[in-house]
């Protein structure tokens, strides 16, 4: 046969009907095709060198064996982390993950996620931060509501704001924590590299971390609230800022591990050691800490395993029991040793 060769052609050779040949080939929820029927379907289409097209058995399912992952940037070993829970999890289940970086810019997440909709992706996880106003987060569940319409599901990680079954991270209470250990060990004069205003993790985190504070007793002077991007280089730049203006704390934190990081590079630069001159903490627990000198202290969340959690929760729809939000654990490094043993 010359050509193209069409799922006509395959259903005319094996003696069925378009819509029998369909079913065959591309499945179809619900309906069956008769075990003699299918073989002589696939048989015919390995005769005729057919093969199925994965946009027209989107359509005809609804949805794609395709899962978006949308972060606010792969770069972050936070988001890498992540995905490799979501990847491992979704292998198992012969999906296939495609990932989108926002890099907190809450339009560019909104262009990524009507972009799944017109895939139709059967998944859609959002890794990302919330964004706190409500024009964006209008827009968001206007768009995550057309995915499950279409039989697509919906999975967040972080802050349920958008009424999606969600991974809820207890950002509030792990700041708070951070905050009371950092005070146990001696700490009474903080600066806060607080990440951008409009992330909803960055709200909560430096929320909690007052909170902590105030319930040790310790007021953080608003000056030493700085907002930036939540980067490894946000981090320096505020930590820079802050240098050059006069460091007037015993202990900074950085509302994520990256940002720490580049914090830390900044006081290197300014003859700082981290641990003695000024303690440092962060937020996340990410892999690459294990190459930090010195150690850093930070709450540590179980990363690849709140991705796998997301991919669980996205697979398993309405019918999955919702999981308890996850608590990080506050870990104590060198890069806070406490008052008494600064020198």
């Amino acid at each position: 046969m010359t050509g193209q060769v069409t799922l006509a052609d395959v259903a005319r050779a094996a003696g069925v009907s378009p819509a029998t040949a369909s079913r065959a080939l591309n499945g179809s929820p619900g309906r069956t095709v008769r075990a003699d029927l299918a073989v002589r379907v696939a048989a015919a289409a390995v005769e005729l060198g057919y093969s199925v097209n994965a946009h027209a058995q989107a359509m005809a399912r609804g949805t794609t064996t395709t899962v978006g992952l949308i972060v606010h940037d792969i770069a972050d070993p936070y988001a890498a982390a992540i995905a490799s829970g979501v990847m491992a999890a979704a292998a198992e289940r012969g999906l296939i993950v495609t990932i989108a970086s926002t890099a907190s810019d809450a339009a560019l997440e909104l262009t990524h996620l009507r972009a799944l909709l017109q895939q139709r992706a059967r998944a859609v996880i959002l890794a990302g931060s919330r964004f706190t106003d409500a024009e964006s987060t209008a827009a968001m569940s206007s768009v995550t509501a057309a995915i499950a319409a279409a039989g697509g599901r919906i999975a967040a990680i972080g802050a349920d704001r958008l009424g999606v079954r969600t991974v809820e991270i207890d950002n509030f209470g792990g700041a708070a924590h951070l905050a009371s250990t950092l005070c146990s060990l001696g700490y009474r004069h903080f600066a806060v590299l607080a990440g951008p205003e409009h992330l909803v993790t960055c709200d909560d985190r430096l929320a909690g971390f007052r909170e902590g504070l105030a319930g040790a007793g310790v007021d953080l002077d608003p000056e030493n609230v700085l907002t930036t991007q939540f980067t490894r280089d946000g981090g320096y730049v505020a930590m820079r800022e802050l240098l050059d203006r006069g460091l007037a704390a015993d202990c900074v934190f950085a509302v994520n591990d990256v940002m720490a990081v580049g914090a830390m590079a900044a006081l290197r630069e300014h003859g700082y050691r981290v641990g003695s001159d000024v303690a440092l903490a962060g937020f996340d627990g990410i892999p690459t800490l294990r190459d930090i000198e010195p150690p850093l202290t930070t709450v540590r969340l179980p990363l690849p395993e709140i991705g796998r959690a997301a991919l669980e929760l996205a697979v398993a729809g309405e019918t999955g029991p919702r999981p308890a939000p996850v608590r990080g654990d506050v870990v104590v490094r060198a890069s806070t040793p406490g008052v008494a043993s600064v020198p």
